[in-house]
């Protein structure tokens, strides 16, 4: 039995990309730092970076999925940890692929406190039980989502 999934291409990415940075813009919100959950939210960040002309980008490292719906108990912030003092005052714009139980955006949330100016949030995929839910998202969907950058096995060292 096959289980029904989003899918995503890269060319529907950029157009994703495109239209989620048109809402953060529509919004009148401009950060100052785009902070990207790695690995999901690696590509999604630097692309908004360059949609939002923000310069300024960061990574967190957050461990939490294991497989295909298999997750750890909680999310875990590997290092190398960002300096809070870079963040400090800044508007910081967080990107992640999808805000599936909202753990991982919480946990950045939290990071962030009350040191940055204001922090707002931005994934291309939002589930409906998320616990923390995005400022900006492209699409909703409670099903498994393939990416097109995690669907394929890892490249190995030919023989």
């Amino acid at each position: 039995m096959s289980v029904e999934r989003e899918r995503l291409d890269y060319q529907t990415f950029g157009i994703a990309v495109r239209e989620l940075a048109q809402k953060i813009a529509d919004s009148g919100y401009q950060p100052d730092i785009v902070l990207s959950i790695a690995r999901g939210g690696l590509l999604l960040g630097g692309a908004l970076g360059y949609a939002l002309d923000v310069k300024n980008t960061f990574t967190m490292s957050v461990e939490f999925y294991t497989g295909v719906n298999e997750r750890l108990a909680m999310p875990v912030v590997l290092p190398p940890v960002p300096n809070k003092i870079d963040l400090t005052g800044l508007k910081v714009l967080v990107a992640d692929d999808v805000a599936d139980t909202g753990k991982t955006l919480k946990l950045v949330r939290e990071f962030c406190g009350d040191y940055v100016a204001e922090v707002r949030s931005a994934v291309l995929y939002e589930k409906s039980h998320s616990i923390e839910k995005p400022d900006y998202a492209w699409r909703y969907t409670d099903l498994w989502i393939e990416f097109p950058w995690s669907v394929e096995p890892p490249v190995l060292r030919r023989s």
